[in-house]
């Protein structure tokens, strides 16, 4: 399964310069906070564009044409006992945490990225590192691009004109949209009763079950 991921402009009047050394002061305090407010620091605007890169590609995961197929392999069922590392489908556990991340459970997407990355998903630890950018946390992740692009061993890593590649395609599925779906209500709705089921944790650790599984086959078909 193959993954390849705000103007700010406002007019400023300038005050008439004050007469009094105080005023001039005060006016030059005042516009150094109003600057600061309308001036997003590196920390902030790199945290959007790794939100944006993100959405782009778990929309891109999530759009595959195997998506619900491989998410069928980890669901819970009567026949089947606890999620074992020889039973779990990488691509599923990607596809699920990249359905938590679009619906508004990043904690819980960070786990399953976690797991699918740990068996050897270059597209999870992609996702890792551009999850912990978006939260501030950039020692983890520079842990998870250092994880991409030297540390997962039976694939070849991506180069840096893949990943430069992906980040202005990115960019301009942000300017210009993509063909890739957003998940739909029923499938966030989905998402919010396997939630429910641990009403005290941040983290859904619970494995999708039929019920997501057929409403994310509706989803592939109905696009």
């Amino acid at each position: 399964m193959s993954t390849t991921v705000s103007d700010l402009l406002e007019s400023a009047r300038l005050p008439v310069a004050p007469r009094s050394g105080a005023d001039v002061a005060a006016g030059l305090r005042r516009l150094a906070a109003e600057a600061s407010r309308r001036t997003p620091t590196t920390e902030v605007t790199r945290a959007a564009q790794a939100g944006q890169r993100l959405a782009v590609v778990c929309r891109w995961v999530l759009n595959e044409p195997d998506a619900a197929a491989h998410v069928a392999k980890i669901a819970e069922g009567p026949d089947r006992g606890p999620l074992t590392e020889e039973e779990l489908d990488v691509d599923g556990a990607l596809v699920y945490a990249c359905l938590l991340s679009l619906t508004g459970h990043p904690e819980s997407a960070q786990f399953w990225w976690q797991l699918a990355a740990g068996a050897g998903s270059r597209a999870a630890a992609y996702c890792l590192h551009l999850h912990h950018l978006c939260v501030g946390e950039s020692r983890r992740a520079r842990h998870w691009f250092h994880q991409l692009t030297h540390s997962m061993a039976d694939t070849a890593p991506p180069d840096a004109a893949f990943l430069d590649g992906l980040e202005i395609f990115a960019r301009y599925v942000r300017a210009n949209g993509s063909g890739a779906h957003a998940p739909t209500g029923r499938l966030e709705s989905e998402v919010d009763r396997l939630a429910a089921r641990t009403p005290h944790s941040s983290v859904i650790v619970a494995r999708p079950d039929r019920q997501l599984v057929a409403r994310l086959q509706e989803f592939s078909q109905g696009r």
